[in-house]
């Protein structure tokens, strides 16, 4: 089977790099270097990859497994999860409403949901959209694996408290996403799947793409994977309605990417005003800006002015990559929750660009994977730390026990080193723990 795999990637190499620029065969040699390099280094499954330059398909490729029971190889068909890549199309759903006149960016929420708290008064589409409502994630008393009507999703959301005041500062959040998903199903008496399907997926021919269904019949449908104590497991199960939601749930091929990519050059079905909307960074109430659009990252790096997003959910990892000055885009799906998305997606676009290369620093094994386990989980609810971070513009999630660079006794304190990677820094995070395990402090050093 490996040496069929084998063959089939090569088959595959050959047949797009016949019709490739010399710029392009160079960096199809690099890519199959570095997603081979991240597949072995984090034991994934199987990638999914597409390269396109102003929405049309240079270089195609299929890496490993869509299923590891079967040994099903991964094929341009091949259907993975979205994650939060997902986010995009729940965005321009609700654009394509505005380009309606059906709603407004400046509308309050509580125009259609007269019954919001007092809190919620001021939040508007615009600050869903852009992560600025204080909504945060789901509420602790969400399980994931219970089953919950819209309605019952909603009403656990508004007993939840703000994060800050709607305008006043940028917070990830799902919630805000799922809530528009209800909008949109408020708006046009359908459920919002069914709207982005019709509105989206339909018009811009993406055949396969639709909302996760484990009842439906999907042909081509990869499995997601994880590692437990480095053996290869299923994903976990969630309940039909949490695997359902607008914050990114959505089944998609590379093929329905590469239709969705095309279709931003055009006017249809999202116009160039729309476009620029979902590209431009939100300012918040003091006049600062954060580099968020509508679903998209933004940021201009090494030279080079991008739109970017990942996605993360049930044993799969996704990433879309567009360089808004030259027209290049990348974009990859894997079925690992191991994959270190930012980690491959910089060293991508490396094979293009070259400043975009990773800092030559050297990891380590892991021996309390639990320990680095409970310092991501100990980040991410720190609320003063997602501020601190706002220089480095990196996402705490990506803290793991493949980054550890250093561990090490000093003081009395433990202390430990990871490598931070975005898709245009690199730092050092240094954690320093007590004897009882809480954080003594937190630095970080760029390089």
């Amino acid at each position: 089977m490996k040496h069929a795999l084998l063959m089939i990637c090569l088959l595959a190499s050959t047949s797009v790099a016949q019709q490739l620029s010399k710029e392009d065969r160079a960096a199809a040699v690099k890519i199959d270097r570095i997603v081979n390099d991240q597949m072995s280094a984090n034991k994934i499954p199987g990638v999914s990859l597409a390269v396109l330059r102003k929405g049309k398909i240079v270089l195609l490729k299929s890496y490993g497994l869509a299923n590891v029971e079967h040994q099903i190889p991964v094929k341009p068909e091949t259907i993975f999860q979205s994650g939060s890549i997902g986010k995009q199309f729940t965005a321009a759903a609700v654009m394509i409403l505005v380009q309606e006149n059906k709603l407004s960016l400046d509308d309050h929420l509580s125009k259609y949901f007269p019954d919001v708290p007092p809190t919620w008064n001021d939040i508007t589409i615009y600050h869903l959209l852009t992560h600025t409502s204080g909504l945060g994630d789901y509420p602790s008393e969400i399980d994931l694996k219970h089953d919950y009507t819209e309605d019952e999703f909603f009403a656990a959301f508004k007993k939840a408290p703000l994060d800050f005041e709607p305008g006043a500062s940028w917070n990830y959040s799902n919630v805000g996403y799922v809530t528009l998903g209800i909008l949109i199903g408020k708006i046009t008496g359908k459920f919002y799947g069914d709207f982005v399907k019709e509105r989206l997926f339909r018009p811009l021919d993406m055949t396969t793409a639709q909302v996760i269904s484990e009842a439906d019949i999907v042909p081509n449908r990869a499995a997601g994977y994880r590692l437990v104590k480095g053996e290869l497991k299923n994903q976990q199960w969630v309940s039909p309605s949490t695997n359902s939601t607008a914050d990114g749930s959505y089944y998609v091929s590379i093929l329905d990417l590469a239709k969705w990519d095309a279709g931003l050059y055009t006017d249809k079905p999202l116009t160039q005003s729309s476009r620029q909307s979902i590209w431009s960074s939100v300012k918040l109430r003091d006049g600062t800006t954060k580099d968020y659009g509508f679903g998209w990252h933004l940021g201009n790096y090494h030279g080079h002015k991008l739109a970017f997003h990942g996605g993360a959910w049930q044993g799969f990892k996704s990433f879309i990559i567009r360089f808004l000055d030259t027209d290049l885009t990348i974009i990859f799906l894997a079925n690992s929750w191991e994959t270190r998305d930012f980690k491959l997606a910089r060293r991508l676009a490396s094979a293009y660009y070259p400043a975009f290369a990773l800092p030559a620093v050297k990891t380590i094994e892991d021996p309390e994977p639990n320990t680095t386990s409970y310092i991501r989980r100990a980040m991410m609810e720190n609320k003063k730390l997602a501020q601190d971070l706002k220089p480095f513009s990196l996402p705490v999630a990506i803290i793991h026990s493949s980054e550890l660079i250093d561990r090490k006794t000093e003081n009395n304190l433990r202390v430990y080193r990871y490598l931070l990677t975005d898709i245009g820094h690199s730092a050092i995070c240094t954690v320093k723990l007590k004897a009882d395990d809480t954080v003594a402090s937190i630095e970080f050093s760029e390089l």
